[in-house]
């Protein structure tokens, strides 16, 4: 059946894919045993999907169907804004990523990671806020639905004028009915300064203290990128320690794309690589945060996110530090991956 689902395709651009959203499907979803949490709200399993695949309310109620509970609409704005042009997905060849490759080869087909490279396109706010709203609606008891967030920074912006884009953003997804709001403070693909908002914490700190008077109790997430430095993990901490409930890592790790030809994708600039190379960094950047969270006796979760394909890597997050997960690359290449990974689960309880 997993071959006949329908899923993103990476041979048609953003537009038409958000255009084709397929509708929802019956599909028998075994559930998992226990008591979830996130944020402190009650969800049916700890498994999760990111922004990424989410392009409109429609794409969020397929995969909802499909043994998702936590479900992240994809990343929007104060104002439209387009995506890259073609190729949005390029399979690549590599094994673990560390963090210092400077670059790998493109591949044909794929192997389990792919180069990312859409740029945080978004529809109009009139456009978004109302399918949040319709989206909502449509949830079954037990999921929740997350709002990512980003800034549209404008030449010679202040930090104070991004702080106040992303609040805008923030308190529209609430009005809308958000469950928690995401703020996206990574995105290797976009070169103004909410790409790499969380290697700057000061900066970060500011905006993620503007948006939580923006939303009031509502849950607030930061996702943040990849963290090699344990200095810049306790910088951050110390900047959100009371300000945000969960942390969603790692956002992919950056780096360049090759041809086969030897000429460069995306004119020589890095992407984001995301999928099964990703999990052994993110793994132990889990592990770092969950430390440093419990040794500050800190009251935020940690969302686990990178090359979860299996029931033992669901284990893994959760063993390392995360309360609940988010599958985006294996969710967009085999949509049933969660109804498998929640059998295994069931059947090994």
């Amino acid at each position: 059946m997993a071959d006949t689902l329908p899923r993103y395709d990476p041979t048609r651009d953003y537009d038409w894919n958000y255009a084709h959203a397929p509708d929802p499907v019956d599909v028998d979803v075994p559930p998992i045993l226990g008591n979830w949490k996130f944020l402190g709200l009650e969800v049916r399993s700890p498994i999760g999907i990111p922004a990424g695949p989410l392009l409109n309310g429609r794409w969020v109620l397929y995969y909802a169907r499909l043994g998702f509970d936590v479900l992240t609409y994809k990343t929007v704005r104060s104002r439209r804004h387009p995506c890259y042009p073609l190729p949005n997905l390029v399979p690549v060849k590599t094994g673990p990523l560390e963090g210092t490759e400077d670059e790998l080869p493109a591949m044909v087909s794929m192997e389990g990671s792919w180069a990312v490279s859409f740029g945080m396109p978004s529809a109009e706010p009139d456009v978004w806020r109302r399918d949040v709203e319709q989206t909502r609606e449509k949830l079954e008891p037990g999921q929740l639905l997350v709002v990512s967030v980003v800034a549209t920074v404008q030449p010679g912006w202040t930090i104070e004028e991004v702080a106040d884009d992303y609040a805008r953003c923030a308190r529209w997804a609430v009005d809308s009915g958000a469950h928690a709001v995401e703020a996206n403070f990574s995105c290797p693909n976009v070169d103004t300064c909410d790409g790499q908002l969380y290697t700057d914490p000061p900066s970060a700190g500011i905006v993620a203290r503007r948006i939580r008077d923006a939303v009031g109790k509502t849950p607030l997430i930061l996702k943040i990128g990849h963290v090699t430095q344990d200095s810049l993990a306790d910088a951050l901490l110390d900047q959100f320690g009371s300000v945000v409930d969960g942390l969603a890592m790692t956002n992919s790790v950056a780096t360049r794309v090759r041809q086969a030809d030897g000429s460069w994708l995306f004119d020589g600039a890095r992407r984001g690589i995301c999928g099964e190379a990703t999990r052994r960094a993110s793994l132990e950047q889990t592990r770092t945060f969950a430390r440093r969270i419990a040794r500050r006796q800190l009251p935020i979760r940690l969302i686990g996110v990178g090359g979860i394909s299996r029931t033992s890597h669901l284990r893994d997050y959760l063993e390392a530090g995360a309360e609940t997960v988010q599958i985006a690359t294996a969710a967009m290449v085999d949509p049933l991956v969660a109804v498998r990974i929640r059998r295994e689960w069931t059947e090994r309880a």
